[in-house]
């Protein structure tokens, strides 16, 4: 009984660990957004570097998301948990001690790849030391702490940005992370276990892998750059470089005798609407996001705090939602939930760009609150369940691929959002304002969150 007690205890120690590896990893995935403009004040840079600091973390976890799981098989989770939290810890060092804009982009590609090292590994680690009658309980609170951390980054940033702590205003949002990182990898050595299911047979398609990372950074770099330098002939060549990338992909995939993704998902209808789901969503969240943010900083001119204390009623929306949709909606009312969600969420943006279009006497944090405080209800009613319906009719043998697959195209979409979203941003406020830029792209997260609202009636009506 008491080496029982004794293990069960370990378990525990083991899902904190995660725990604060995923909490330190969505964090990061957002907080940088508030510190764009003191970045690019401190740095210097054209208006693309603000794009680059999100989309360089986002597009390299994704990347390396799609292979971690099968690293873990290859060279031991406990090992490459180790060493990915501590590349993140380091990395987040040299974010924080960056001279330049280019130093810091780099160091952010690295923190995103450690960061795709770390966390398949930490979630598999869980499943192995927790008795399948205590998993789900252990599994429960995922959910709810990674969309509030998302949500809470943000605000977590002007507080770090106001205090000031270490020179430059930004450099703390990265800093901190080090002695978080420090004590989570102490805990991780002392309570991980050395085995953890590791699957020796496993193989890397590296020729799949090579495919799509090149279609990632064919896309990406000519949506962020693009604008900035007029638009040359080489951004459109690397646009349709991408489509043949992606088509090589597919082929490669389909011969492959260890695929990068199940070929069998793709037969699945609910995966492959989910894909373009999760896409329009989390494109739409993060585009929006990053435009909202400077339209406060740089349009309004107010402080990073003011900026985060502003988002308040989103993050008090999210938080509602999450322990609603977890604790009672999904199991009463199924795919309808994802169904609310984005219909509230796409309320809440039509609210905010009728707020940003007719000012009145002047735009305030209040008469920001109601349509921020909407939409984060709408955007947490669909943060918690939404995967588990994408996968409801997966066989269990492919949820492990398809939530790993989902966890990349979240990531990526993220920095699709930004780098498209970003780019019409800029374009518009060159010509226009920072209002009108702050309008269209609030329109448009609205038509990629009704988008997505129509295709959720193609998902199962049931969650996994």
């Amino acid at each position: 009984m008491t080496v029982e007690l004794s293990s069960l205890r370990r378990s525990w120690f083991v899902l904190a660990v995660v725990f604060i590896a995923d909490v330190m990893d969505a964090v990061d995935a957002t907080i940088a957004n508030l510190a764009g403009p003191s970045i690019r004040a401190d740095l210097g840079g054209g208006e693309s570097t603000l794009q680059w600091v999100l989309s360089a973390y986002t597009t390299a976890f994704a990347i390396g998301l799609i292979t971690s799981g099968r690293l873990g098989d290859l060279a031991g989770r406990r090992r490459l948990f180790l060493l990915g939290l501590a590349g993140f810890t380091a990395a987040s060092l040299a974010c924080g001690l960056a001279p330049g804009a280019g130093f810091l982009i780099t160091a952010r590609v690295l923190q995103g790849l450690c960061g795709a090292i770390l966390i398949p590994q930490g979630f598999a680690l869980v499943k192995v030391v927790f008795p399948p009658h205590l998993l789900r309980k252990a599994l429960i609170p995922f959910g709810p702490v990674m969309g509030l951390a998302t949500v809470a980054g943000p605000i977590l940033a002007g507080w770090l940005l106001h205090l000031n702590l270490f020179g430059g205003e930004w450099r703390s949002i990265f800093l901190i992370n080090v002695p978080v990182g420090v004590l989570a990898w102490l805990l991780a050595w002392r309570f991980l276990p050395s085995r953890s299911g590791e699957d020796r047979a496993a193989r890397l398609d590296l020729a799949g892998v090579g495919l799509l990372t090149l279609a990632s950074a064919l896309l990406i770099v000519p949506l962020v750059q693009g604008r900035e330098l007029g638009w040359p002939l080489w951004t459109y060549l690397m646009l349709a470089g991408a489509v043949v990338a992606l088509a090589l992909f597919v082929a490669s995939e389909r011969r492959s005798p260890h695929p990068v993704i199940a070929p069998s998902l793709f037969g699945r209808r609910s995966f492959v609407v989910g894909l373009l789901i999760t896409a329009g969503f989390f494109a739409g969240l993060s585009g929006f996001q990053l435009a909202f943010n400077l339209l406060l900083q740089l349009g309004l001119r107010w402080t990073p705090l003011h900026t985060s204390l502003t988002m308040i009623p989103w993050a008090l929306g999210s938080a509602a939602a999450v322990a609603l949709a977890g604790a009672v909606l999904t199991q009463r009312l199924g795919r309808a939930t994802l169904h609310l969600g984005l219909g509230i969420a796409v309320v809440g943006l039509l609210a905010l760009w009728w707020t940003i279009a007719h000012p009145g006497a002047g735009l305030t944090s209040w008469s920001f609150a109601p349509a921020l405080l909407v939409i984060g209800f709408g955007t947490g009613l669909v943060f918690v369940p939404i995967f588990d319906f994408i996968l409801g009719d997966a066989t269990t043998e492919e949820v492990g691929t398809g939530a790993g697959m989902l966890n990349a195209v979240q990531q990526f979409a993220g920095a699709l959002g930004v780098a498209a979203l970003g780019t019409v941003f800029f374009a518009r406020a060159g010509h226009a304002s920072f209002n009108s830029a702050s309008e269209l792209v609030t329109a448009l997260a609205a038509a990629l969150f009704l988008i997505t609202l129509l295709l959720v009636g193609l998902l199962p009506k049931h969650a996994r």
